[in-house]
């Protein structure tokens, strides 16, 4: 009886020990992390998150990336909004749903958003389909004269850059048009392709192939340089046609993970993709792509995210005003 009255106090004396002991805190990131990109398959974003996927991993970083399209980015970026803040759920903020936010277009807020670092800062092209007749930007224009209220222009999303900038060709030619919004980049591809729209507003990073295969056609860089990467590409500036007339706008990529962030995760975080994005090899395809690279983080892309937020909302009001 002595033995087994020994025996239990021992046990309870285990018990007591192991349950005054607190589990060390697993080190950031140890399992894979979700990454929301709130556009179908193919388009820049995917494209570009799928190019750094193997890039993070070298870094220690596995991401599984999913596709969640819609809203013009924000449904993709309501889940990572309402995720936990532990790092393994993140997302594409781009410029297209900092302008529905800052319209007023969707319940998301900024605020909703831990901020990590920007990818790429993107131009955008006006394309017409490898098979259209129209081999220039200005017998675009003279076509949207001639046909006023009838050219279509296709863009991924509505109420952002795109389709700001779809808006002000039709402003250049003094003609209404007619805008088709679609879920993606990957989707007014497609569409161009099958010549079921005219014209769409586009980067060159998701339509550098077809570009070069001539199934599409670049007629004008909204811009005010040409790209390295399409020198015979004129910009519409070059045409004597405004574009910006009220105010310089950018298109940008960024990381985005639920607000309340814990700093250590952040940094952490911050840090893989700096060095992937900072990569030789990253570099390079940005150069093929005609995207540059200026990777802000911490309070100067808190900054930048504001500001481009804030110009879009200026802009968007005055060209969308009814």
């Amino acid at each position: 009886m002595k033995f087994v009255k020994t025996l239990a106090c021992s046990i309870l004396g285990v018990g007591a020990l192991l349950a005054s002991v607190t589990p060390a805190a697993a080190e950031y990131p140890d399992r894979e992390a979700r990454w929301v990109i709130p556009w179908n398959a193919g388009g820049s974003n995917d494209i570009m998150a799928r190019f750094l996927q193997p890039l993070l991993a070298k870094q220690g970083l596995k991401v599984v990336i999913e596709n969640v399209a819609g809203g013009t980015g924000a449904i993709g970026m309501g889940q990572v909004a309402t995720a936990r803040p532990d790092g393994y759920t993140i997302g594409n903020g781009t410029s297209s749903t900092l302008a529905i936010i800052a319209q007023g277009k969707t319940p998301l807020k900024n605020e909703q958003f831990t901020h990590i670092i920007r990818v790429s800062v993107d131009p955008l092209m006006l394309l017409v389909p490898g098979k259209s007749t129209i081999k220039t930007l200005d017998e675009f224009m003279a076509h949207m004269k001639a046909n006023p209220g009838t050219v279509t222009i296709g863009t991924p999303g509505a109420n952002n850059i795109n389709h700001i900038f779809a808006a002000m060709t039709a402003r250049g030619a003094g003609v209404a048009y007619r805008h088709v919004s679609y879920p993606g980049g990957s989707r007014v591809i497609s569409e161009l392709m099958g010549q079921q729209v005219q014209a769409g507003v586009l980067k060159p990073s998701e339509t550098i192939e077809q570009i070069k295969s001539g199934d599409l056609r670049p007629l004008g860089v909204f811009a005010n340089t040409r790209l390295d990467v399409l020198p015979d590409v004129p910009t519409f500036k070059d045409k004597g046609i405004d574009v910006f007339p009220f105010g310089p706008m950018v298109q940008m990529a960024y990381i985005a993970a639920p607000a309340n962030m814990d700093p250590k995760v952040r940094a952490t975080l911050t840090a893989k993709f700096k060095a992937a994005i900072e990569s030789p090899e990253f570099k390079a395809f940005a150069a093929k792509n005609g995207f540059l690279i200026d990777p802000l983080t911490g309070a100067d892309l808190d900054a930048e995210v504001a500001k481009v937020a804030k110009a879009i909302a200026t802009v968007a009001e005055q060209t969308f005003a009814k």
